[in-house]
């Protein structure tokens, strides 16, 4: 029988996750002070420290779960200070390694009152203010790019599974709805084929793996001199697919590769697709966002044909990690790929009226308010300041790649959007010959990775035509002319030292 001083404790119940509002306030305002404070030292701290996982994982404070609780703020000056000094900092201005953005402040505060209210943007009546945000965010995203605002679309992760939605969506439309309920074995041995650039990104794999095609069924179309799908390769493959009795079903377009920022002739790759009848989908997760500049890639205009585009929040709208956003010309293509309705989901019911759903218009039920750091961020600055943000990165890029051009120990390769790519060669070695580019190879690759390690900048690598190649990627609103005019004689320091003690003697000037 339970005794009357447990029914009172329960009746006054105080949870220990539970914070007063003085308790809140005080800690919240300590923790901005210090982030502020970490924010305003962004420039003056190292990129990385370049620990090992052994070093970082000895820094933790403890190994085993403790029994015992620990006040808010002990805990967040704690945790903030091993923040600090045990991570990558992506927000420092000579972060160029991989596609992924300096945050914008303000998103850490949209996270911070996204997850006050912690809506469940899967059901209206769960989030109905969030699901409406989401909705507009959708909409000014798709406005931006050019693409039609009439479309749907929802908020996702990243990248891949923006991809994955438009995947889904084309499997389902081009593959007949019996996909849904019989599968891909139901195609009486037909093998459903997906197209693709050797430049795309490995999401592809994924998707074919996961979703029943398997990676046999994608086929991977040489690039030009460009690094863009060869449209006459695509065309010659489909035809002899469909002459061999397999299932083209769609095209995948990249507007920015992850490698080099190539944008394939989507205008071109649209018209094959409608002649084909074939589902047309843009991965545009890094580079679509060009679109909506004045002077955009003339390329990027047939985002607007495609069926689908995967664009990434969180790599040019600057946004916190992590948020993809999937759009879909037809809206009624989601709800036909995503939508089931299990009894115990009556969301329309109370209000008698339909507003967005968004677990029928893709993979999760559960949602995080992921829109509001975007539509927030969207309202600070406009289309305009994205516009000269995204700009100003390209303008960058376009001045890193004349200054290593110009350089005797640098040898410019490709220069797309705000990727450049290079390597350093020293000036006594002739390029062309098998062993010296073996050992270039070798070079750049170990440059590459004692110049990471060091925190004085974070490149990262690409792979063009055999060579090793050390790669900026500018989608940094923090970057800076001094930056990138600093960058060159770093890798040249780096380069010098590194080759003299590792070259072979073979290479090596005869005395």
């Amino acid at each position: 029988m339970q005794r009357r001083d447990d029914t009172e404790a329960l009746r006054h119940r105080v949870a220990p996750l539970e914070m007063t509002p003085d308790d809140f306030r005080a800690a919240g305002h300590q923790l901005v002070d210090v982030i502020a404070s970490f924010l305003g030292s962004l420039r003056a701290r190292p990129v990385t420290r370049g620990e090992t996982p052994e070093e970082v994982r000895s820094a933790l404070p403890l190994s085993s779960l403790p029994e015992e609780g620990t006040p808010p703020q002990e805990l967040l000056k704690e945790t903030a200070d091993l923040l600090f000094e045990h991570s990558l900092f992506n927000g420092n201005p000579r972060f160029w390694g991989y596609i992924t953005s300096s945050a914008a402040p303000l998103g850490a505060l949209a996270d911070l009152l996204a997850a006050t209210v912690n809506p469940n943007v899967g059901g209206w009546d769960l989030s109905p203010a969030a699901s409406e945000i989401e909705a507009q965010t959708v909409r000014w995203i798709a406005e931006f790019i050019g693409y039609p605002a009439t479309c749907g679309g929802l908020l996702v992760s990243g990248g891949n599974m923006a991809n994955f939605v438009g995947f889904l969506a084309a499997r389902r439309r081009k593959l007949g709805a019996d996909v849904r309920t019989k599968g891909i074995g139901a195609m009486s041995g037909q093998q459903p084929r997906v197209y693709c650039s050797a430049e795309t990104h490995t999401w592809i794999e994924k998707a074919a793996d996961q979703y029943g095609i398997g990676t046999d069924g994608i086929r991977w179309i040489p690039t030009d001199e460009r690094l863009r799908m060869d449209l006459t390769a695509l065309r010659n493959q489909i035809q002899r697919d469909k002459d061999d009795g397999d299932a083209p079903f769609l095209v995948v377009g990249t507007a920015g590769s992850t490698g080099v920022g190539a944008v394939d002739a989507l205008p071109e790759l649209a018209h094959i697709c409608r002649e084909y009848d074939l589902w047309f989908h843009v991965d545009a997760a890094y580079g679509g966002l060009a679109a909506g500049l004045p002077d955009a890639p003339p390329d990027l205009a047939g985002l607007s044909e495609a069926d689908s585009v995967a664009i990434d929040p969180h790599k040019w709208l600057y946004s916190p990690l992590e948020v993809g956003c999937a759009l879909v010309h037809d809206p009624q293509d989601l709800t036909d790929t995503f939508s089931y309705h299990p009894s115990y989901y009556r969301f329309d019911e109370a209000t008698k009226q339909a507003g967005i759903n968004y677990h029928e218009y893709g993979p999760q039920n559960s949602r995080g308010f992921r829109a509001l750091k975007v539509w927030l961020a969207l309202r600070q600055v406009g289309s305009k300041g994205y516009a000269r943000m995204i700009s100003d990165d390209i303008r960058l890029a376009s001045h890193l790649f004349r200054l290593v051009h110009e350089h005797p120990a640098l040898e410019a390769c490709t220069h797309n959007l705000s990727i450049a790519t290079f390597r350093y060669v020293p000036s006594d070695l002739t390029v062309g010959a098998v062993e010296v580019e073996e050992y270039l190879n070798q070079l750049n690759e170990e440059l590459l990775g004692q110049l990471q390690k060091s925190g004085e900048a974070f490149p990262s690598n690409a792979l063009v035509g055999g060579k090793y190649l050390l790669r900026v990627c500018i989608v940094n609103f923090r970057t800076s002319l001094e930056d990138i005019e600093a960058l060159p004689e770093i890798v040249v320091r780096f380069g010098r030292t590194i080759d003299a003690a590792l070259r072979p003697t073979n290479l090596r000037p005869k005395p």
